[in-house]
């Protein structure tokens, strides 16, 4: 397993974290992900402090906070062999303060994870989304007393705007408060919009991107294909894909060149999904989910090797999207205005 700095902070993190969204299933949307109880949830963690996965990411709205209590059962009597990223701001319960990123809930909600997860501290906090009604000042001077206080060591953001999160970094600054170290992103081959612009503030800011739904909710898990719907039982079948959705077309059009990577290398397509974004400008880690050891083996075979240059560009090529303005009208004048990635045109 390899270690990546986390941003620019000391923090050092496995290169594939593992998700918990799958322990509980507390309710039908959280029961299409999975049902790990306390025993399965044992076993994966297991497996992955075995293969040198380091870091464990939940969050107190995954299946109403029974996600948090069976990874801290789970995790019990070696909890200084890993780190818990864990997160708040989507709402936890009624009321007009049961949600957000407020003084008032972020204090509450850091006490019922720690309870929840049996542990005296988090290691990487993280604001789940924006909260445009409280302001940033707010939010960080909470999130800084915190840290302050030993229950948090570092902080994150997740599904920020570029503005959302350039505000919060200079507010950070300015007050010489924590500054968020990583950014939470959807990121895929079926969907990059990170690379327009976020991708870009990390590579100024020194903020480590950690990929959530890395394989796009299962498309390309190698399991869907041309005339190969998504199998009955699977999340997508149940619930459907997550983010902007590319066509068809364009979906099949990936896996196909998925295949033959696939067949040059003796990989899977999820394994070469996976490899894919570790090569990418300012990831540190990749959340993989399990729903059994086989699954989660599995997807820990995609370290310890490399696709090559051409094969990355072959990737590339065949997920490259239309972008939006003004990031299309940017790419021209790349000599000037430098691309995080490679910029291929429309054929």
């Amino acid at each position: 397993m390899e270690y990546r700095q986390l941003g620019g902070s000391g923090l050092k993190v496995s290169t594939l974290s593992f998700g918990t969204a799958t322990f509980g299933g507390g309710n039908a949307f959280f029961s299409a992900w999975g049902k790990t109880d306390v025993d399965e949830a044992r076993h994966l963690v297991d497996i992955c402090l075995e293969a040198g996965v380091n870091l464990f990411d939940t969050a107190d709205s995954y299946s109403g906070g029974l996600a948090e209590e069976i990874l801290g059962k789970a995790i019990a009597g070696r909890r200084d062999q890993l780190l818990i990223s864990t997160k708040a701001t989507f709402r936890t319960g009624e009321g007009p303060n049961a949600l957000g990123s407020s003084r008032y809930h972020l204090i509450q909600s850091c006490e019922d994870s720690l309870r929840r997860l049996n542990t005296d501290h988090i290691d990487i906090y993280t604001m789940h989304g924006f909260d445009a009604l409280t302001p940033v000042e707010e939010t960080l001077r909470t999130l800084d007393t915190l840290v302050q206080s030993g229950k948090v060591r570092y902080i994150a953001c997740s599904n920020f705007s570029g503005w959302h999160l350039m505000k919060s970094l200079a507010t950070a600054q300015h007050y010489g408060w924590t500054r968020y170290a990583a950014h939470q992103a959807f990121y895929s081959l079926a969907g990059r919009e990170y690379e327009w612009e976020l991708m870009p503030l990390a590579l100024d800011q020194k903020v480590g991107t950690i990929v959530w739904s890395p394989l796009a909710s299962g498309v390309l898990s190698g399991k869907i294909r041309r005339n190969q719907p998504a199998p009955a039982g699977s999340r997508v079948q149940q619930i459907g894909s997550e983010g902007s959705r590319i066509s068809d077309e364009k979906l099949y059009e990936i896996v196909d060149a998925l295949d033959a990577i696939a067949e040059e290398t003796g990989k899977s397509v999820a394994q070469i999904a996976l490899n894919w974004l570790l090569q990418r400008p300012t990831v540190a880690s990749v959340i993989v989910g399990a729903r059994n050891a086989e699954q989660l083996k599995h997807n820990l075979g995609a370290v310890d090797w490399n696709l090559t240059a051409e094969q990355v560009d072959k990737l590339d090529k065949a997920s490259e999207i239309p972008t939006i303005y003004p990031y299309w009208h940017q790419r021209p004048f790349a000599e000037r205005n430098p691309l995080a990635v490679p910029y291929y045109k429309e054929r």
